[in-house]
């Protein structure tokens, strides 16, 4: 199956713990064929803004099953020190499982696809960049277009910058 993973940090070594979770999920059982983005700096948002982000995604095939995968996803950030002391708290690291394959999911504590991507740039920018004819299977529209979609309505482009960093 193709997971999709968007990874983000404002915390701290930001980079550095975006290459630590990059270097964790290339290292993930059954996983394989992975696309990496570039990495972008986006503002925070929300009421409660803090430092910039740093925001990259990623595209892997793995046969691990999604609640597996998101187990992993927490371990990972539990590792590189994140906490959740209130929502959309400032983070070391934040892992988030976007999309699997063309599947629908809704269980207690995983909704796929991610139940706000379509309307966060940081996510569709740079998973644009790695598949941009990749459909939302709820919204059935590709990532080209929903990106596109939120760049007229929002007009945020001028907080998202693409970095020269390299995961």
């Amino acid at each position: 199956m193709k997971a999709v993973i968007g990874m983000g940090s404002n915390l701290g070594d930001r980079f550095g713990y975006l290459q630590e979770a990059t270097n964790d999920l290339f290292s993930l059982p059954q996983s394989s064929n992975f696309q990496l983005s570039s990495v972008y700096q986006t503002s925070a948002i929300g009421r409660k803004k803090g430092p910039p982000y740093l925001n990259a995604c990623l595209i892997f095939k793995t046969l691990l099953k999604p609640t597996i995968l998101l187990q992993a996803l927490l371990t990972i950030e539990k590792k590189n020190g994140r906490k959740r002391p209130y929502p959309n708290a400032p983070r070391t690291l934040d892992l988030d499982l976007l999309l699997w394959e063309s599947h629908v999911i809704s269980c207690e504590n995983l909704i796929i696809p991610h139940p706000r991507m379509q309307e966060r740039l940081f996510v569709l920018i740079p998973l644009s960049e790695i598949d941009s004819k990749l459909i939302h299977p709820v919204f059935k529209k590709d990532i080209f277009t929903l990106k596109n979609i939120l760049l007229a309505q929002s007009g945020e482009e001028q907080f998202i910058f693409k970095t020269d960093l390299k995961l």
